[in-house]
């Protein structure tokens, strides 16, 4: 059988698409050099993530601030998404107590920008969620979790795959909210152990908790037998 060596016709579209597509990859590294650069300076880091919908003077809102404030009290500094709601409380806590506030932003149509309680020398921002996502994990000595949408949920199961799956050192991993939490944390028990689809020592990747004060403790006994270090 004769081979058919000839060109397969691309839509011009396609062309198009491909030339964006290769000048994409140097926006790409840019980011990644400029996070990587920025991030190292800052030092150890907490981040904090949770839902920009959540008001000040919610619960949630006050403990976030509160968690961040005495965070920056055990030497870390503290990074979220920049944003409002959760993000916001935690880098105001940060601020409140002197400590590296940091927010690594990302460009949206919809986004109100990055909040006022964000250090100038540590303000970031990104086009890609992907390069973002690498900044939160490589930089983070550990993970508080607020309640949150699907931004938040991506966020927690990227670092519990990469913990899990071992591409990144162990670090603390906690949840704030047993009422909110609770239902999900369930189903991770009885419905995906039971299937065997996760093995039952990976729950152990996490913490639930509604205590802020266990959460800061739990990173606090963490470092007093780990060192701190990057994540890969």
């Amino acid at each position: 059988m004769e081979e058919n060596n000839e060109k397969a016709d691309i839509p011009e579209e396609f062309e198009h698409t491909h030339s964006s597509d290769m000048w994409s990859i140097f926006k790409i590294m840019g980011e990644f050099v400029d996070g990587y650069d920025k991030l190292f300076k800052v030092g150890p880091c907490i981040s904090m993530f949770g839902s920009a919908r959540t008001i000040e003077g919610d619960e949630y809102y006050e403990m976030a601030r509160y968690v961040a404030k005495e965070i920056t009290q055990r030497g870390f500094g503290v990074l979220t998404g920049g944003g409002p709601g959760i993000m916001k409380a935690a880098n105001q806590g940060a601020q409140e107590g002197n400590g590296k506030s940091v927010g690594l932003g990302i460009t949206l149509p919809h986004e109100q920008g990055m909040n006022s309680y964000v250090d100038k020398d540590y303000t970031i921002d990104f086009n890609y969620f992907f390069v973002r996502k690498v900044m939160f994990m490589k930089y983070a000595q550990g993970f508080i979790v607020f309640p949150g949408g699907f931004g938040t949920l991506d966020e927690l199961f990227e670092a519990l795959t990469l913990i899990q799956t071992k591409k990144a050192s162990r670090f603390p991993v906690i949840l704030i909210g047993k009422k909110y939490w609770g239902g999900l944390i369930d189903w991770i028990k009885t419905t995906m152990v039971k299937n065997g689809t996760i093995s039952r020592e990976d729950v152990d990747l996490f913490t639930l908790t509604d205590d802020p004060d266990e959460a800061i403790e739990r990173i606090d006994n963490f470092y007093k037998v780990h060192n701190l270090a990057t994540n890969f």
